[in-house]
Formats: C-alpha cells, sequence, structure tokens
C-alpha cells in the first residue's frame, strides 16, 4: 500500500529583527495546514541579559482579530536559544506575540513550519 505524501511548508516570519517590548510577527494565513510549529532562534542579545520572554501563539478567524489559542514558548535571552511551540486545530490565521522584558532586546530568526 503507498503512503500518502504530506504537503510541508516553512515561512520565515522574522529574520534578524530585534524584539523589545511587546511585538507580534506578521500575520500568516494556513488554513489549509492541520497541524503547525512555531520555532524562535535567538540570534544575539543586544541588550540586558539573562531574561526571559514570553510567546503567545494566537489565532484569528480573518487575520485582523486576534484571541491567544493557549499554547506559549518562553524564549531565554541567550544566545543560541532555541524553542519551540505546537498547535493543531487552529483555524485560518497564525502569529504570535512576544512580551520581551524592559531592557533586554533579542535579535531572533522565527520561522513556522505547516503540515496538511
Amino acid at each position: 500500500m503507498a503512503g500518502i505524501i504530506r504537503n510541508a511548508y516553512t515561512a520565515v516570519l522574522a529574520r534578524g529583527d530585534i524584539w523589545e517590548g511587546v511585538v507580534c510577527t506578521e500575520p500568516y494565513e494556513a488554513a489549509w495546514a492541520a497541524e503547525a510549529v512555531f520555532f524562535v532562534h535567538v540570534m544575539e542579545v543586544t541588550q540586558g541579559a539573562g531574561g526571559v520572554a514570553l510567546a503567545q501563539v494566537q489565532i484569528s478567524p480573518d487575520g485582523l482579530r486576534w484571541v491567544n489559542e493557549g499554547a506559549s514558548m518562553d524564549i531565554q535571552a541567550q544566545k543560541d536559544a532555541l524553542c519551540f511551540a505546537r498547535v493543531a486545530n487552529f483555524g485560518g490565521w497564525l502569529r504570535l506575540q512576544v512580551s520581551v522584558p524592559q531592557g533586554i532586546g533579542i535579535e531572533v530568526v522565527a520561522t513556522l513550519a505547516l503540515k496538511a
């Protein structure tokens, strides 16, 4: 019996962006996907050190109005830190809302891996 090949796609949401305060990634329409994994890689700590940023996965029916999905991840403010959050059954749109503690800046690469 032949296996089913699943559709997969990886979207880069942030590359070399410096996150300070409260930031959101660009919204990504992913209604075709059944599951998603957000990855955040801290390339550099641009100011401060030792804190933890909280990233909340948010969902939206239209890409305009957002609500927390429930999945979250702690982002360590240290060089080469890597974290992820998994979600499924999320509807149409996805993004991350990140709260970085005052006095800390992190340069990141954030990606979204999707599978149908």
